[in-house]
């Protein structure tokens, strides 16, 4: 699978995604699994997640679009043996 091909598998999550923000409790599924709702709330903590978090009551949520350039930025292909 090339570079490409990853990221166009990324972006694909975001345009089946029913919304144009993703909860962070909804971060598994989003994902497919990959990145779960705690690991996340790490990263936003040491500022390492996505751009443009917030909040409404108690819920933090993301913008998918600032999502999608999330992942792809922390994307790595592994070559197959």
């Amino acid at each position: 699978m090339s570079k490409q091909d990853v990221i166009n598998t990324i972006r694909g999550m975001g345009s089946r995604w029913p919304s144009s923000v993703v909860a962070r409790t909804e971060i598994r599924t989003f994902t497919g699994g990959l990145i779960k709702e705690k690991y996340l709330a790490n990263l936003d903590s040491q500022g390492a997640g996505p751009k443009g978090r917030f909040k409404i009551g108690r819920k933090v949520a993301y913008p998918v679009n600032s999502l999608i350039t999330w992942l792809e930025a922390r994307m790595s292909r592994v070559d197959d043996d």
